[in-house]
């Protein structure tokens, strides 16, 4: 019998050029290994305000009416936003993650708000951008309204348990009782009190003024309370809102439109990695996280912080010309609606002074301040000292229909940290402003109980 003849070369060959299976593997094993000794050190590292997973839960991702990506848009993260017409952009109705609920009403709820309000029910609809939100919060009732609902309804409460320490229902006819039933704090309404946080991250006033007019006066507010500034300000003043990102331009160009489409799935697998975020980081020279976590949707958050903010004071004068419109617009609006509108410019790290900033309790915050920069500190200190200015202009030209709060110094004084970057508060933070508008809001004659009086007729 013949024997088939291997030759030996040929053996050799096959094996010299078989498919390097064993190396791919290799290096597949070998960056799973990677990535995740890289978010384990992260995780390790990183306080839990900052880490990954929760970046990834506040970042937004852009969808169509069908709720699927829009290729080309940025998908950075699990908050789906979508555009719209009437406002710029809308959160999606009917989403959550761990650490945030978004209700059928598209509010930051865990609760459904309908139309047709319920005779007992007293709501208070807050506005605004991310810092109203409650950007990179790790729970939902870590949020302002959240704190602030909890404590006016402890109000209630009290007054349940102590009604002796209130207003009686009416005053008495002698002037000392008189005067000793009014130097006692004013009763609130009784009803069940719903705070409702309706703010969108990113949102400027314009957004805002939109919102109002065709999204929350349906609701029927009994207070809307407004808490911005800092988007009006670092948004430039030919943009009359803040819209998503690119766009106009994608929609504009449908070859790069087709392109980002066939693309963008394996672009951002890849970009989405710790590992090469890590890298870019390590070789690149981008900016701090506190100025990258502190823009939300305002322009790009690839440059500086300072960037963002007016070169000059003509552009200064020109934003803050359309943050003035545009609250005047609200006031108007609930004038006409018959709801009282409270204003409050937010609260911002540089409004705590260089002497508290060099307390030791407040190393945290100096730090935040120091990596932002000595020009973005000039730079918005002036711009929310005029920002201030504009709304004690509107606040005297209608005393009758809106309160004014200024909020942007509330913790230069407290010795607690409260700041996570230049705008977003914590948890203690959030508690401590909600204090404030609980102060403010119980002073309101809509939310109080109007007291008799026999003397007057």
């Amino acid at each position: 019998m013949f024997k088939s003849y291997k030759n030996p070369y040929y053996s050799r060959r096959r094996k010299r050029f078989a498919f390097p299976w064993k190396l791919i593997a290799f290096i597949v094993i070998g960056l799973i290994v990677l990535e995740l000794l890289t978010r384990l050190f992260l995780g390790l590292t990183t306080p839990r305000e900052t880490s990954p997973e929760i970046l990834s839960a506040y970042q937004y991702r852009v969808v169509n009416r069908e709720e699927q990506p829009i290729a080309g848009l940025p998908q950075k993260g699990e908050l789906a936003i979508q555009p719209s017409l009437g406002v710029g952009y809308q959160l999606v109705g009917n989403q959550e993650s761990s650490y945030w609920t978004i209700n059928n009403e598209r509010f930051r709820d865990e609760r459904e708000i309908p139309r047709d309000k319920p005779a007992n029910e007293i709501r208070i609809f807050l506005l605004g951008g991310s810092a109203a939100f409650g950007q990179w919060l790790t729970s939902q009732n870590d949020t302002l309204s959240h704190y602030l609902e909890r404590r006016i309804n402890e109000r209630l409460e009290q007054q349940q348990r102590s009604p002796e320490k209130y207003r009686p229902p009416s005053l008495p006819f002698d002037a000392t009782g008189r005067a000793n039933a009014l130097a006692l704090p004013p009763r609130i309404r009784s009803g069940d009190y719903r705070v409702i946080n309706a703010a969108v991250p990113g949102y400027a006033s314009g957004n805002e003024l939109a919102q109002l007019a065709l999204r929350i006066l349906p609701y029927k507010p009994d207070v809307v309370v407004l808490l911005d500034g800092y988007e009006d300000v670092m948004l430039p003043h030919e943009q009359e809102a803040v819209q998503i990102p690119q766009m106009e331009e994608f929609l504009n160009d449908p070859p790069a439109h087709f392109w980002a489409y066939l693309t963008q799935p394996v672009t951002r697998f890849f970009s989405n990695t710790t590992l090469l975020q890590a890298i870019a980081n390590l070789f690149g020279q981008p900016p701090s996280a506190y100025e990258q976590r502190s823009l939300v949707l305002v322009g790009d958050d690839s440059q500086p912080l300072v960037d963002h903010l007016p070169t000059n004071e003509e552009e200064l004068e020109q934003r803050l010309t359309r943050y003035r419109q545009n609250i005047v617009q609200m006031v108007q609006l609930c004038a006409g609606a018959n709801v009282p509108l409270v204003v409050a410019l937010q609260p911002e790290i540089t409004g705590i002074s260089e002497e508290q900033l060099n307390l030791e309790v407040k190393a945290e915050e100096k730090a935040i301040v120091e990596q932002l920069g000595q020009d973005y500190v000039e730079g918005a200190r002036q711009a929310f000292r005029r920002l201030g200015e504009v709304n004690d202009q509107i606040g005297a030209a209608f005393p009758r229909n809106v309160k004014i709060l200024n909020y942007y110094q509330l913790f230069d004084r407290l010795s607690d940290v409260a700041f996570q970057d230049a705008v977003h508060l914590n948890a203690k933070g959030n508690s401590t402003l909600a204090e404030r508008f609980y102060n403010a809001i119980t002073t309101l004659p809509r939310i109080q109980v109007q007291i008799e009086d026999p003397l007057v007729r």
